[in-house]
């Protein structure tokens, strides 16, 4: 009899065709937001050539709004994508970590078909 153990991630909100925020990462988010001071800033995630693998993830703190982005609010967090990036990160989940062996943003992504061993690229 096995006695294995899982850990379930919570998505809010996660949308069918878009990119989705765990309440973890939703939560970090927040309180970065909070730390700064700043209501009027967004969650960017964008794909931009580079990386050993061939593609890189950013994420920043953006106030800008670009013609063709996609928005998406996760309580009182918007993510978002620009009309490049957008197709690279349908249904991918943003994730916030926090243990002894790494902290930050990850993003588990199904469209991506490899990435390298560091795990800050895709391709």
């Amino acid at each position: 009899m096995s006695t294995e153990t899982s850990q379930e991630v919570t998505i809010t909100n996660a949308p069918a065709t878009g990119i989705g925020l765990t309440d973890v990462a939703a939560t970090k988010v927040a309180a970065l937001l909070a730390q700064e001071g700043r209501d009027d800033l967004s969650l960017r995630v964008a794909v931009q050539p580079g990386g050993c693998s061939g593609l890189k993830y950013q994420l920043y703190f953006d106030d800008r709004s670009l013609d063709g982005d996609t928005v998406t609010k996760f309580g009182g967090v918007s993510v978002v994508t620009d009309k490049m990036s957008t197709p690279y990160l349908m249904g991918a989940s943003i994730d916030f970590v926090d243990t002894i062996e790494k902290q930050g943003f990850t993003i588990d992504n199904p469209n991506a078909q490899g990435s390298c061993a560091c795990g800050d690229s895709f391709n």
